[in-house]
């Protein structure tokens, strides 16, 4: 197999609460389109981006404007936008933005591109939170797309959105489902999650033998008091080694090599895939 390049963009909001969602949508387009020119010159093969990269989190709030902001994928704007980008760049691009399935029914969705611009597919966050300040469940349907993996030019990748990360059931299932590399686009702030950011996702891609990108956007967010955004976007190898990141408070591009024949090899050295038992795991389902 071959080495590729795996780039995220992490990028602090654009404008405020005060605005519209669709001035939001375009100021936050138009500062990615550098960012997304810089990770083609350098050779980026697989781009991600944040967690609802074109819009404020605005799960804090409980305002029907944000309704507002969704879409359709793959024809609303932002994935036919992408799906250019992709195809002038030769480059595989995840695009995680609010998805409108129909009218009031919307879900937190990221859609996967290849290189050469066509639409592969989406995954929809499959676990919603709903607690102070993340009123998600306002917002967000529960996915209901399963653990689809996409094969795309470059590799096998899957995606698992923010919340999602907490739940290792889901790395398994992508795993398992054949996925090498998985994206973690997130809106994560700091406090209770911190530490467990550069813990749970390591810990999974050893368990799994895949590489994973988690990209976390930077900076405050007004008016909603809920805290900074820590950034600190960056991949991780299968053996849990951090191969690239970001700083916490800046806008950037984060790129690293991934050396795919290190999937097999962990794989192979490990064995957790012939020595798990499923057959023992009923009752997990259960409860």
């Amino acid at each position: 197999m071959a080495t590729i390049k795996a780039g995220l963009i992490q990028l602090a909001l654009k404008g405020g609460a005060e605005d519209t969602p669709d001035a939001i949508r375009e100021r936050m387009i138009e500062a990615h389109v550098p960012f997304i020119e810089k990770a083609a010159a350098a050779g980026v093969q697989v781009l991600c981006f944040q967690e609802v990269f074109n819009q404020p989190y605005f799960c804090p709030s409980q305002d029907v404007k944000w309704y507002a902001a969704a879409e359709p994928i793959p024809d609303g704007p932002t994935t036919q936008l992408m799906c250019e980008h992709a195809r002038r760049h030769g480059m595989v691009i995840v695009v995680p933005i609010y998805e409108q399935a129909m009218t009031g029914v919307y879900y937190n969705t990221a859609a996967v591109i290849d290189a050469d611009g066509t639409y592969l597919g989406k995954y929809r966050k499959s676990h919603i939170p709903q607690v102070a300040g993340f009123y998600e469940k306002f917002f967000f349907k529960p996915g209901n797309s399963g653990w689809p993996v996409f094969d795309t030019a470059f590799c096998k990748l899957g995606v698992y959105i923010c919340y999602d990360r907490h739940f290792p059931e889901g790395w398994r299932a992508l795993a398992l489902n054949g996925a090498e590399y998985i994206v973690n686009p997130s809106a994560t702030v700091a406090g209770l999650s911190q530490y467990l950011w550069k813990l749970e996702q390591p810990a999974a891609a050893v368990a799994n033998g895949v590489f994973i990108g988690a990209v976390n956007r930077p900076g405050v967010e007004s008016p909603w008091d809920i805290g900074r955004f820590y950034g600190t976007s960056y991949v991780v190898d299968p053996r849990g080694r951090i191969l690239a990141e970001a700083s916490e408070d800046s806008d950037e591009l984060v790129i690293a090599d991934l050396d795919m024949d290190m999937v097999r090899e962990v794989r192979d050295l490990w064995q957790f895939f012939r020595d798990r038992r499923p057959e023992m795991y009923g009752d997990l389902t259960e409860i």
